[in-house]
């Protein structure tokens, strides 16, 4: 389907489900403050950040608006946590800290300058030293969870859903710090990324194409040199628009360790699972079944492992033909879900309506909290409370990268 006839379509579809104008002053919501085109609102007492323009203005936005946040997140990660843990590579303790370090100046050339950009201005604009961010942003490389796709005869209307369950552990508090972040980057895709405090890369999103993705790791650990994770999933979402341009980023990149990905397409209703790791990539679609996912379910792809993979076939095959969004949640129910569940996301691509769930502070599941329902289109519609104060903006950044007071291009 040709870019621009989708975008059309999107468009088309904002203008039919909210008004052109739609602000953040509702009865469950109010403007935090703002931050040059970017603004905090809390809904429902979640954190939804706004952020528009160039990669360094939405990361200065981003920094500035979450700064305390960030400062304590930071500082939780790599003073505390951080300190608790020992890489094991080979045999050898390393500390994670050189280990991140290391693994963010190998994979530098692998990335697109932007997301650099965007990390100086996150670091501009909370605050806290640009080493540190870049740190905090590389740490999903190094710390390898369930997803399902049903559409067609597996739902009761035939819709697309996408689920996501994400279980990293509970006890890294990024729960407390969860972030949903609404981005309008300069040039490319508006997307919604399911994410925290100060990170930039993305686990879990959908954009305004109607493409969602959610990952899952595996192994394969010290295998880092190509595009980290959470940068190749945010790239899907900045410049993905159908199933097939999606599943073109993660084929024609280098990539690193072992990764597996559950992406859908609300445009044509499909799905696919997919391996992307360092030395091997295949799909699988909606259906069919692989020798890791040997009980295939008609209209479904389903991605677990051990006794998580068979519960969650079981759920799909009980409820087969029945699930809408209200069901669909229950798949990611315990067992399905583990201990660690940090947050869960449901995607209905073709309306853009999305859920999500987090872990408690006190560290209970996601899966036992209750979810929160959102509409991208209604997101990207949204502007601040004109009353709510105005941080200063980011500083203005010339075509050649610089800052003002700092020399040419770097």
């Amino acid at each position: 389907m040709p870019r621009i006839a989708r975008r059309h379509r999107a468009a088309l579809l904002a203008l039919l489900l909210v008004p052109p104008l739609t602000r953040a002053d509702g009865g469950d919501s109010a403007t935090i403050s703002r931050c040059g085109d970017g603004f905090l609102e809390l809904r429902d007492g979640q954190r939804v950040l706004h952020v528009s323009g160039s990669a360094y203005a939405m990361g200065y936005q981003h920094g500035r608006l979450l700064q305390e946040e960030i400062r304590e997140l930071v500082r939780f990660l790599l003073d505390e946590k951080a300190g608790d843990l020992k890489i094991d590579l080979g045999g050898l303790k390393i500390d994670p800290k050189a280990v991140i370090r290391s693994v963010a100046e190998g994979q530098r050339r692998f990335i697109p300058e932007r997301y650099f950009d965007e990390l100086r201005g996150v670091a501009d604009g909370s605050g806290v030293p640009l080493e540190d961010i870049v740190t905090c942003n590389f740490i999903p490389e190094l710390f390898h969870c369930s997803g399902f796709a049903l559409a067609g005869s597996a739902t009761k209307e035939g819709t697309l859903l996408h689920g996501r369950v994400l279980d990293y552990g509970t006890d890294w508090r990024l729960q407390e710090f969860a972030t949903l972040v609404v981005a309008r980057p300069e040039g490319l895709v508006p997307f919604v990324n399911v994410t925290y405090a100060g990170f930039i890369g993305s686990v879990t999103g959908m954009n305004a194409e109607r493409i969602s993705i959610g990952e899952m790791g595996g192994r394969g650990l010290g295998h880092w040199a190509g595009v980290p994770m959470a940068v190749l999933v945010r790239r899907a979402l900045e410049e993905a628009a159908s199933l097939e341009e999606a599943v073109a980023i993660f084929r024609e990149s280098p990539r690193t360790c072992e990764y597996y990905y559950v992406i859908a397409d609300g445009e044509s209703g499909q799905a696919v699972g997919m391996e992307a790791s360092w030395h091997a990539f295949a799909t699988v679609a909606m259906g069919e079944s692989h020798p890791r996912l040997p009980e295939a379910v008609p209209d479904a792809v389903i991605l677990s492992t051990g006794n998580r993979y068979k519960e969650l076939v079981r759920r799909v095959r009980e409820g087969f033909g029945t699930f809408d969004a209200c069901s669909a949640l229950r798949l990611m129910d315990r067992p399905v879900a583990m201990e660690s569940n940090l947050h869960n996301a449901l995607f209905e691509p073709e309306t853009t309506r999305f859920w999500v769930a987090h872990a408690a502070p006190g560290g209970d599941p996601a899966a036992t909290q209750p979810y929160h329902d959102y509409s991208l289109t209604e997101l990207l519609a949204r502007l601040p409370d004109d009353s709510a104060p105005r941080l200063e903006s980011p500083p203005e950044v010339a075509a050649d990268g610089s800052r003002p007071g700092e020399a040419g291009p770097r």
